[in-house]
């Protein structure tokens, strides 16, 4: 049995090690400190999971960032980013809990929409589809399957080309 609540502040250390370990390398880790020390931290969608020993186990951010419009209108929307889970505990359902409950809480506080840059084969069984159906650039050169978005409110991405924005915060990942 696995809960996922709000990160705590003295959690923030083995957040860090967490994506550390999972991505091998401190790119993801220096990334949720960043994010964390900005503007574009929404502390109610900073999430862990927790085994039932009530051990950190996992954690996933969502944060503010842009769609810049072909008219250059900058509307605001969720970065999923990063996602990670102990190498010891991946495959068992964990991130797929993660996620789930992050959309539930991002459409619960209000937010209409949702990028991502993932797995296409892990993202899309949560309501992923490729940005580029929406118009909606990448703002990196990377496969047009591995950049998505999703509609918390349906019809929300409807006519907003454009292209995706991150905060300065992003150039933290090496």
């Amino acid at each position: 049995m696995y809960t996922i609540r709000p990160e705590k502040i003295d959690e923030y250390i083995v957040i860090k090690d967490i994506n550390d370990l999972a991505f091998g390398g401190e790119g993801e880790g220096k990334l949720v400190e960043a994010i964390r020390n900005s503007d574009h931290f929404i502390p109610e969608l900073s999430l862990v999971a927790e085994d039932e020993n009530g051990r950190v186990i996992g954690h996933i951010l969502f944060s503010t960032i842009h769609i810049e419009t072909t008219t250059g209108e900058l509307v605001p929307t969720l970065g999923l980013a990063p996602m990670a889970v102990l190498p010891e505990y991946q495959n068992k359902g964990i991130g797929s809990l993660l996620v789930k409950s992050g959309l539930e809480r991002a459409k619960d506080l209000g937010y209409a929409h949702v990028a991502v840059l993932g797995h296409p084969n892990f993202y899309p069984k949560f309501g992923f589809v490729p940005s580029v159906q929406y118009e909606i650039e990448s703002p990196f050169p990377v496969p047009a399957e591995v950049f998505m978005v999703q509609e918390l409110v349906e019809g929300s991405l409807k006519g907003l080309r454009g292209k995706v924005v991150y905060p300065p915060a992003f150039s933290a990942v090496s």
